[in-house]
């Protein structure tokens, strides 16, 4: 979602004659004149903040990030919605100075056209601490948005909505399914946006389309944030060879609101990390930093306690173990990147990325983990950040 004021609206000339682009909404008010706020797609007839950006304050502030990132303790960041001309001034940036921290960037696949998308080359190497690491698909919106695609109505959904309202696709259907085939083939990664379980289907349909043809090749495709996906579609990624990134931290920032959108029973469901492990399928956990601080503490916290910040404890049957959580944002991390003979973990002839924390996680109570500091972060050998005394 983005919003805009009515000055902003003026400006982009956004008024009740305003139609909604595909794959978004503009949220309007009785009168049909827009409310400001802005669905997936909409968002674009906004004016974009950062085209006012000059490279160089874009190369800036992005270098600023990676400190904060680093002071999180994490040593790969992750920036999966970038357009093409961003991306090139970030490999040009780090041809001048090596970043602190390595940092993965996906293509965005759902503006370009196929020449763009077939000119994309994944770089397996790091270049002074960066690379372009495969495509990123948008399938749907989000939960706390009420815009993630389902296949049964939400109980309760945005202003305005029908009883029926199940969202919509962000993506045309038909081009997700014209166009994955090829990539899987290039062994290209592809990063699926998907939060509501019929944006799941449709990931899942690609490749099962793909693999009708024949046995699909180590292609790891992320199902990203995968926040509604059901038993059934578990299933399916284990024998598809998908892994889920789920957005771990959802119980606790939007855990009551879920229960008022989805109901008790499917909000329980949020983030179902114990079900996909037992499962045996790999995973991984997330902030989707900006929408919330890159705090990884705090997120191993969530998905061992799922309280909301009512206090409620949001599918306690889904929660897992401090192991298992940490697992999920080290070596299950450089797994999803192909990176597990490199990172991940600290042994012999892998690389010097690790943190010293205050305490031991697997000893304090489960109730501070998210208050356990980063005493220091340690990439390639070298200290990115020491907290100070």
């Amino acid at each position: 979602l983005a919003v805009g004021n009515s000055m902003a609206l003026a400006g982009a000339g956004i008024n009740a004659d305003t139609q909604n682009p595909a794959g978004g909404i503009v949220r309007r008010l009785a009168d049909g004149s827009p409310d400001g706020v802005m669905e997936e797609t909409a968002m674009t007839l906004l004016p974009d903040a950062m085209a006012s950006l000059t490279p160089e304050r874009f190369a800036e502030l992005r270098r600023q990030a990676l400190k904060i990132y680093a002071g999180y303790g994490i040593t790969t960041i992750q920036d999966s919605n970038l357009p093409l001309e961003y991306i090139e001034v970030l490999r040009q940036e780090a041809a001048v100075e090596a970043y602190p921290v390595d940092m993965v960037t996906y293509a965005m696949a759902n503006p370009i056209s196929d020449e763009v998308l077939d000119s994309i080359e994944l770089e397996k190497e790091y270049s002074n601490g960066f690379r372009l690491g495969g495509i990123k698909f948008t399938l749907d919106g989000s939960p706390q948005g009420r815009t993630a695609w389902l296949t049964e109505p939400y109980r309760e959904g945005p202003p305005g909505a029908a009883d029926d309202y199940v969202a919509y696709p962000s993506y045309e259907p038909s081009e997700y399914l014209r166009r994955i085939p090829a990539i899987i083939e290039r062994g290209l990664p592809a990063l699926v946006h998907v939060n509501g379980d019929a944006a799941i289907d449709l990931m899942l349909e690609g490749l099962e389309a793909i693999a009708q043809k024949g046995p699909l090749p180590d292609h790891r495709s992320v199902a990203i944030h995968a926040q509604l996906a059901r038993p059934d579609q578990l299933d399916r990624m284990r024998d598809l060879g998908v892994l889920p990134s789920f957005y771990a931290v959802h119980p606790f920032f939007w855990g009551d609101w879920h229960r008022l959108s989805f109901g008790d029973e499917r909000a329980s469901f949020i983030s179902p990390l114990r079900a996909a492990l037992d499962r045996g399928i790999p995973l991984t956990i997330h902030n989707d930093s900006p929408v919330v601080p890159p705090n990884i503490m705090r997120l191993v916290s969530i998905a061992v306690n799922r309280e909301t910040r009512s206090g409620h404890i949001l599918g306690p049957d889904q929660r897992v173990s401090v192991i298992e959580a940490l697992h999920a944002v080290t070596l299950g991390a450089a797994y999803q990147y192909f990176e597990e003979d490199d990172k991940g973990s600290i042994e012999v002839g892998k690389r010097a990325d690790f943190v010293v924390l205050a305490q031991d996680p697997r000893t304090v109570d489960a109730s501070v983990i998210a208050d356990i500091d980063i005493v220091e972060t340690i990439s390639r050998g070298v200290s990115v950040f020491k907290k100070s005394e």
